[in-house]
């Protein structure tokens, strides 16, 4: 019972931050649960997957109403990252067939890796987002650069449930020329049925702790609806910053640097 009521409240923490931040809450959730709760990171790269796929329904689902989303850019983001996703997924199974438990080293280096690059890329995100604006021109070839931004993410969610939004808005950013706000919210949409996909197929393999992600969307949605309120009162972009450092230092610890 102790340790439900600690995933409740990991999960209202990591709820708060993602509403303040608006940073994906697999990133910030990933190394809690296997340095914190000291879960195996198989099962929390599953579980995260698991997670994110239900966190993310209640902002996709305003996105959708408010008309941020577009429908062709997501359907172009899922061919890629749904195939993605399941190569990713068959990768790190088979990694685990041929290593056994050594696969659990693997995915702590694997992730601290994405941990150290995604904080840069959030950091500079709005320059990158300016960069673009300036003096980027409409692609002649936009449907296979999209799908491709898709299958990248689709392999990277699929061995660590991390990508799914970061590594996906950035790279829209470079290659799409739209409104902000429409990226975002196709974003968030396909990231619901890439997360959703992934995390049925990490439970089809039993990676995922069913347990786990119900304690932790019990204190997540609470969470998320706190941190969105308080974010108008708080210097947002300070706390970004300070997040993003946590997970560079984190990442870097995960890479034994």
């Amino acid at each position: 019972m102790f340790l439900t009521w600690v995933h409740v409240l990991i999960g209202l923490v990591v709820g708060i931050l993602v509403g303040l931040t608006g940073v994906g809450g697999g990133v910030i959730l990933l190394p809690i649960l296997i340095f914190g709760l000291k879960v195996p990171p198989l099962i929390a790269v599953g579980s995260d997957a698991a997670f994110n796929a239900f966190t993310k329904i209640g902002a996709g689902f305003f996105h959708w109403r408010a008309g941020n989303v577009s429908k062709r850019l997501a359907a172009y983001l899922a061919c890629g990252s749904l195939p993605g996703a399941l190569i990713g997924v068959l990768i790190l199974n088979e990694l685990r067939a041929a290593w056994g438990s050594e696969i659990n080293s693997f995915l702590v280096r694997f992730i601290g890796a994405l941990l150290v690059c995604i904080p840069f890329l959030l950091l500079f995100q709005g320059r990158i987002e300016r960069f673009f604006n300036l003096q980027r021109r409409p692609p002649r070839q936009i449907i296979p650069k999209l799908v491709g931004i898709g299958l990248l993410a689709g392999i990277l969610v699929g061995m660590s449930s991390v990508g799914s939004g970061s590594i996906v808005i950035v790279l829209l950013l470079l290659f799409v020329q739209r409104p902000v706000v429409a990226l975002v919210g196709t974003d968030v949409v396909h990231a619901i049925a890439l997360t959703g996909f992934t995390g049925l197929l990490q439970l089809n393999f039993g990676n995922v702790d069913p347990w786990l992600v119900a304690a932790l969307l019990v204190g997540s949605v609470p969470g998320s609806l706190i941190g969105v309120r308080i974010s108008n009162r708080l210097p947002s972009p300070w706390l970004k910053r300070t997040l993003c450092a946590l997970l560079l230092l984190t990442g870097i610890r995960m890479l034994g640097i």
